[in-house]
């Protein structure tokens, strides 16, 4: 089981009220969620490994060099020397580091790499994976992952943590017409303005698909624009000559990288906490109570 684990404290943080606080009044809902988040997915889903992955770059710099407008408005603060500082709410910020030190306590392996944000680290872990994942992450950007021969799917959180999407290949078909490997092209061909990706103009979520089961992938698609016989109407062949320098770049963008250097990790699920007496410390500065309890408990069983 791979974490997107920013995407989910986002969700936690935004799901409980943040009038969960810690004995000093700090607010810990991201931190509380989170760990309530983790406890019923192994509750439910019995994982025998499960990777927290992190984004060491939200923004890195190799996407932005091709696109420039990848996640621009969500910069807080451009820094020379390192990553960009993404706009967060004020209050998640602190718990962040708080996250880290639960999960290290615990024994929760957190992988993340230089330059590389958590969606390129999950890429990796899927394509080295023996047997079946589960990807947990509010992203639709990973359905690119789906792959039912490999037993990859996508469990998408719809409402707080307790609903949870199934997405195989099967629903990708039903919902955006394409599978796995075709879901990276209908996003970059409709463009995602959550992410600053411009898309093709005039080329929305059911022309993307219509054109994909047309001529089959990007490169299809890019070939018959070439060809005066391939069906393509006036305006779209226009448009999809005038993207060409996007799409040249794109998909470098939107697709996740499947080869990120990871330090080596254990991934396999604690039966008990790596480091108690840290734990204990963190348990009572943070007030952590039965969140916490729930997820040491889901774990020995």
């Amino acid at each position: 089981m791979l974490l997107d684990t920013a995407s989910l404290y986002f969700r936690a943080y935004f799901g409980v009220p943040d009038s969960v606080r810690a004995p000093d009044g700090t607010p810990v809902n991201a931190v509380r969620g989170l760990l309530d988040f983790i406890a019923r997915l192994v509750q439910d889903h019995h994982p025998d490994d499960l990777v927290a992955c992190m984004d060491f770059d939200w923004r890195p710099q190799w996407r932005v060099e091709l696109i420039p407008t990848y996640k621009a408005h969500r910069v807080a603060e451009e820094t020379e020397t390192g990553p960009d500082e993404e706009e967060v709410p004020d209050t998640l910020s602190p718990q962040v580091p708080v996250i880290e030190s639960v999960l290290d306590a615990i024994g929760i392996a957190r992988v993340g790499a230089t330059g590389y944000e958590a969606d390129d680290v999950i890429g990796t872990l899927a394509g080295r994976a023996a047997g079946p994942v589960d990807i947990v992450t509010g992203d639709r950007d990973l359905y690119q992952l789906v792959d039912d021969r490999r037993g990859v799917r996508v469990l998408y959180p719809v409402k707080g943590v307790g609903t949870l999407q199934v997405v195989d290949e099967a629903l990708l078909r039903e919902k955006y017409g394409v599978d796995g490997a075709g879901y990276a092209d209908l996003a970059l061909l409709r463009g995602d303005p959550s992410d600053g990706l411009p898309g093709v103009p005039g080329v929305g979520e059911k022309t993307a698909a219509k054109l994909l089961a047309a001529f089959g992938d990007l490169a299809g698609i890019l070939a018959a624009v070439d060809d005066p016989a391939a069906k393509l109407t006036p305006a779209q062949r226009k448009r999809l000559a005038e993207a060409k320098p996007y799409l040249a770049v794109a998909p470098k963008v939107v697709r996740v990288a499947s080869d990120v250097p990871l330090a080596p990790f254990d991934a396999a699920l604690p039966a008990e906490p790596r480091d108690p007496q840290m734990l204990e410390a963190l348990a009572g500065r943070w007030g952590l109570g039965g969140s916490l309890q729930r997820l040491l408990d889901a774990l020995a069983h």
